[in-house]
């Protein structure tokens, strides 16, 4: 897990230096990139700091805000008993506390509406924490059958932001 103070810091050195951009690997698997100028994909410019949509391990301070929408034990026995078999959904929640945002600036399109098929690893929304722009990236193929979140407000971590039809 990379804090996200040693990653302020090193934006900090890096606008005060010529280097353009830095990328950090740990040894857990964990990619940082970060870049002065934004990388070119096609015709959209996209956010200079990807990071995986799921992390090695969570940030835990003794307290975690629970994600919305997560039945209890005994409501969940009692909704699987009353309602019909549904298709499974897969979520797509978040990975950090911050702002989502649906798409890479005000004005463009969103990276994936609902009905869109997604592949694994596509771009499906950023999270800004700390003035960081985070890309969030899908963990499933299939088809976004809902998105939870709108544009500009508040996630909390561990929240679903998208369920992923992955037979769609």
């Amino acid at each position: 897990m990379i804090d996200l103070r040693y990653v302020k810091k090193i934006v900090e050195l890096l606008d005060g230096s010529s280097v353009d951009s830095i990328e950090i690997s740990t040894d857990k698997g964990m990619k940082l990139r970060i870049s002065k100028t934004p990388q070119q994909r096609g015709a959209m410019v996209t956010p200079a700091v990807p990071l995986p949509a799921i992390m090695a391990s969570p940030v835990t301070s003794g307290r975690l805000t629970p994600s919305e929408g997560v039945p209890l034990a005994a409501e969940e026995d009692a909704a699987v008993r009353s309602e019909p078999p549904k298709a499974k959904l897969l979520e797509v929640k978040s990975p950090m506390v911050g702002t989502f945002y649906r798409s890479p600036e005000p004005g463009i399109p969103p990276y994936v509406i609902e009905g869109a098929r997604v592949e694994k690893g596509q771009i499906l929304c950023i999270i800004e924490a700390m003035k960081i722009m985070n890309e969030i990236e899908s963990e499933y193929a299939g088809i976004v059958r809902e998105v939870l979140v709108a544009d500009a407000h508040p996630v909390e971590y561990g929240q679903v932001l998208f369920r992923v039809d992955p037979n769609g």
